[in-house]
């Protein structure tokens, strides 16, 4: 596998305008403007001056890139650098006194039929969220205002005012396609200001807009004298495939996987979010080193029903049995389609509606032990994850062996774990054991019922050396049910700095049945009980009919009621390989509770 051919730095063909003095690039959407890890960067900057150092690899140092404007992470289109030093007076002195003219383009709907062309001039202020807000520009008139005039409020001194003119380009039923000129250059100017016309731009999340497969905002166009000769140049980026569908029927949904054009950018855009930790292998020092993570997040990346994660140089791609996946062209034309992209070979798993009811998960028509496309994998295959390796099994049933949406919290483990006893509750093949143990931890126990798992867990941290501490037992392993052992633990008052619990969303043994809706605060007044005073707990789990804020109170609640106040209960971040639906919290939640 090429990772270089699957994530290249940048690709020629978005190079629209290029001499001595400037070069101007059609920015993908999904590519940040700036970097969000000053240690993994991966922003347009550091990837176009990447693609113009490998055209002359026999220069000394990086080439020169003068940074002049910023677009959004999903907006796409032209962005403007400067080539060498001489030229920056010239184009900058034109971005300060706006004679550079930037069109977008931005479909919304139910922009008002006899509304031609209008201009939207508001005061704009950083609200929560990242979030940008419009400030009310007049007080509405009230019964005792009759004949009086209306007194302009005091507009807040960190109130920027935004110009937009906005014309419509064309309709399709109730949407329509505006071209918007950006008199002023604020902060998700075209954004807020058509959310509080009542038109937010289709799929931003960010301000309520309609279901799209990306963010419908385009910098169509840039107008600019040239720095040297002083002639006017006009450049312009092609308007992206999936704004003339969602122009013509709105929404696809499931219908993108019927488009192969559609579908391919669509991917593409996944792809380009993942340049961080695509290009991981070849650029990230070996401590940092991920080659694991996910592809494609289902409605997270406008591709419903659709998981994707990669494992080194393959892909294992889920899907769920029945619905969209009925017509079997669209599974054919997705595999051909992530072949494409320049794997090594692509895994199927097939998952039912209820796969804690399968028996079998190993059966050939559920996960195919060998790839469906390329070649196969070994049996046993060794990934990272930021510079720790981790042995997965693509073939071998439904699960791989871990849970990629977990990297955050196992980094959490790791980078506090030094001398920690910690617990690992169903723990599944010891993920968040090997990150402990990593990092330093005294001592961990990882608990589980199932066998084989731990013995895959044992043989991850053997794989690493971790077993061969001065300390007999320090890592230890408990092949039970997790409840009848915390009560035991109790018993004998173990006590634990960090108890980590991600408990499957149902359960069943001879003695208990656990449905995580209702019983997780039940589970975590039994690990209170193991928590030493000043312990933490992680507390997760991955259960789509669960909030953030249900999870967060079911874990205050378990803790009050065995009698351990917690000082402090917060929400622990997504991974950024792992976007939740629009307007949803993710599929996997996470907190971290400390006690007194």
């Amino acid at each position: 596998m090429d990772r270089a051919r699957v994530w290249p730095d940048f690709r020629d063909e978005a190079v629209v305008f290029e001499d001595d003095d400037v070069i101007v690039v059609d920015k993908p959407c999904g590519v940040p403007s700036q970097a969000a890890q000053v240690d993994r960067p991966d922003d347009l900057v550091v990837r176009v001056r990447s693609h113009l150092a490998t055209r002359t690899p026999h220069a000394e140092g990086l080439p020169y890139l003068g940074v002049h404007q910023r677009l959004d992470q999903d907006t796409s289109g032209v962005v403007l650098f400067t080539r060498r030093a001489s030229a920056n007076p010239s184009i900058a002195k034109q971005f300060e006194t706006r004679t550079i003219t930037k069109t977008y383009l931005a479909l919304v709907s139910g922009w008002p039929a006899h509304l031609r062309e209008t201009t939207l001039e508001d005061d704009l202020v950083k609200g929560e969220d990242g979030r940008m807000i419009v400030v009310p520009r007049a007080r509405p008139r009230g019964r005792f205002d009759r004949g009086r005039p209306r007194p302009e409020p005091p507009r807040p001194k960190n109130a920027q005012r935004a110009v937009t003119k906005v014309k419509v380009r064309t309709r399709k039923g109730d949407r329509a396609l505006l071209e918007l000129t950006l008199e002023t250059g604020r902060t998700h100017q075209a954004r807020v200001q058509l959310a509080h016309a009542g038109t937010p731009i289709a799929g931003d999340t960010l301000y309520e807009g309609p279901p799209a497969p990306r963010l419908m905002l385009h910098a169509a166009q840039l107008s600019f004298r040239h720095p040297s000769t002083g002639k006017p140049v006009v450049v312009r980026a092609p308007v992206p495939r999936a704004f003339d569908r969602w122009l013509a029927e709105g929404d696809v949904g499931a219908r993108v996987y019927d488009d192969d054009a559609v579908l391919d950018e669509t991917l593409r855009t996944a792809v380009e979010r993942r340049w961080g930790l695509g290009r991981s292998a070849d650029r990230d020092p070996p401590e940092r080193r991920t080659t694991a993570f996910r592809l494609v997040n289902e409605e997270g990346d406008a591709l419903p029903g659709l998981a994707v994660d990669v494992y080194g140089a393959h892909l294992v791609a889920q899907i769920h049995v029945g619905g969209i996946w009925e017509d079997e062209r669209r599974r054919t034309r997705v595999l051909d389609r992530l072949h494409a992209l320049g794997f090594d070979g692509i895994y199927l798993k097939n998952r039912p509606k209820q796969a804690n009811v399968l028996v079998d998960t190993r059966r050939e028509d559920v996960a195919p032990a060998e790839a469906v496309r390329g070649e196969s994998a070994p049996a046993e295959l060794e990934v990272h994850e930021e510079g720790v390796p981790l042995l997965v099994r693509l073939g071998d049933g439904l699960s791989t062996g871990v849970f990629l949406d977990q990297r955050p919290n196992r980094r959490l483990v790791r980078e506090s774990a030094r001398g920690a006893r910690v617990l690992n509750l169903f723990s599944y093949t010891c993920a968040f054991s090997i990150a402990a143990a990593v990092g330093g931890a005294a001592r961990t126990v990882s608990v589980d019922a199932s066998v084989s798992s731990l013995e895959r867990g044992r043989k991850g941290l053997e794989h690493l050396g971790l077993l061969d501490t001065p300390v007999k037992g320090a890592h230890a392993f408990a092949a039970e049910d997790v409840f009848a052992w915390l009560a035991r633990a109790a018993k004998r008052e173990e006590r634990f700095d960090l108890v980590v619990c991600d408990p499957p969303s149902y359960s069943s043994t001879k003695k208990r049945r656990f449905v995580a809706e209702s019983d997780y605060d039940d589970l975590v007044a039994l690990v209170a009980a193991v928590l030493a005073p000043g312990g933490r707990l992680l507390a997760s789990l991955n259960h789509r009919g669960v909030t953030r804020s249900k999870l967060r109170r079911m874990v205050g609640q378990g803790l009050r009621a065995a009698g351990r106040e917690p000082i402090q209960i917060k929400d622990l971040p997504a991974a950024s390989d792992h976007p939740p639906p629009p307007g949803r919290d993710p599929h996997m939640k996470a907190v971290l509770a400390t006690i007194a």
